[in-house]
């Protein structure tokens, strides 16, 4: 089980930093990812950290703004979000990969995914 944690909403320039608990899955080998989506549009690739957190890997446009990281002592994943912008504004999932070593943007690669947690980013 996924179960992400920290979104809501915020005014353009600010900051956020979502968490996603993970149970019930050895977390620690699984490629844990971020994914994104706004109304009317498809899921979309934000972030992948691998097993170790050694190799990091994101989307253009959210590259040098946002930061995955894991603890596997806590079961844990996060993104921060720094540099909001209203093109932000979406739900956002996390997913585990059991491909640990894989840095992957393809949703289709991912075993589990969280509910999501809702983002919206005011201008």
């Amino acid at each position: 089980q996924l179960v992400e944690s920290g979104g809501g909403l915020v005014q353009a320039g600010d900051s956020l930093r979502l968490s996603c608990a993970a149970s019930g899955l050895a977390f620690s080998s699984y490629a844990m990812g971020w994914f994104r989506q706004a109304p009317g549009k498809e899921r979309e690739f934000v972030a992948v950290v691998s097993w170790s957190g050694g190799t990091t890997y994101y989307a253009d446009s959210v590259k040098g703004r946002f930061t995955i990281s894991r603890d596997n002592a806590k079961n844990t994943v996060y993104l921060l979000m720094n540099t909001l912008k209203p093109e932000d504004t979406a739900v956002y999932y996390c997913a585990a990969n059991s491909e640990g070593l894989e840095v992957d943007s393809r949703a289709d690669e991912y075993d589990y995914w969280g509910q999501g947690t809702q983002v919206t980013v005011s201008s």
